[in-house]
């Protein structure tokens, strides 16, 4: 936890000076068994493969490591009722209703985490938001019959020419290790690249306050603060994702 934190408050403190590692500087890009590899972390099983990105090398920052955030993968939730004693009415929330089902997931806690892996009304969904662009929004997870997993691959990326040249977070999907720039909304290497990031519709979620959460959705399931979990040392793979590709490619 104290870890985190120090991350999260060398990433404010670099937004306010203008001020970013700048991650080809720092030896975050190499060569390695025949391949372009991006690091991310400790172990050398944790590395991006990035023969096919199509991003520039020098417009990456920071570079801690894909596991340093904690990217939920079974998150807990409170009641209205037992959230309220955590929340300001002004405090900032992303709600999803599909079906009837309410989720609601505070912005302080999504900068903490950045992403959080959920099932809202039977449909896969991750909640996400990125300071430095001050981007939140809920996407899809699920991809025809595939679902993917999502989380924070420890680099920020910008360009001059996309949200006024704002650094933006990049994701990374656990089952096919692509990388994804969410301001663009599309992977941009491994082997969904092209593939678009699918927001859930219009209508099933919204940017709102605590205070509109308890008035208009007091059944909602609220994320519960703080919380962390030991990172998965392996998970499923999708070796053919060529269905997808051709089906979502933008």
């Amino acid at each position: 936890m104290r870890l985190l934190i120090s991350i999260i408050l060398s990433c404010t403190i670099g937004l306010v000076m203008g001020q970013r590692p700048v991650a080809v500087d720092n030896g975050k890009f190499f060569d390695a068994r025949g391949h372009r590899m991006l690091y991310g972390g400790d172990r050398e099983d944790q590395h991006f493969v990035i023969d096919n990105l199509e991003l520039k090398e020098e417009q990456f920052h920071y570079g801690i490591g894909r596991e340093r955030f904690p990217a939920l993968l079974t998150p807990e939730f409170e009641s209205v009722g037992s959230a309220d004693k955590h929340w300001d009415d002004d405090a900032r929330f992303l709600v999803a209703n599909v079906k009837n089902e309410v989720k609601a997931y505070s912005v302080k806690d999504l900068t903490r985490h950045e992403v959080v892996n959920d099932v809202i009304g039977g449909q896969h969904v991750f909640a996400a938001y990125c300071i430095l662009a001050d981007l939140g929004a809920i996407y899809k997870r699920t991809y025809g019959e595939k679902t993917f997993t999502f989380g924070v691959s420890g680099y920020t990326y910008f360009d001059p020419d996309v949200w006024n040249g704002m650094d933006g977070f990049i994701l990374w999907d656990r089952e096919t290790e692509s990388l994804w720039w969410p301001l663009i909304d599309k992977a941009v290497s491994g082997a969904l690249k092209d593939v678009r990031l699918m927001k859930l519709e219009e209508g099933l979620w919204e940017d709102t306050t605590w205070k509109v959460v308890k008035e208009k959705y007091p059944t909602a399931q609220v994320l519960i603060p703080d919380q962390d979990y030991e990172r998965p040392s392996n998970w499923e793979k999708f070796e053919d994702v060529s269905d997808v590709v051709k089906h979502y490619k933008q």
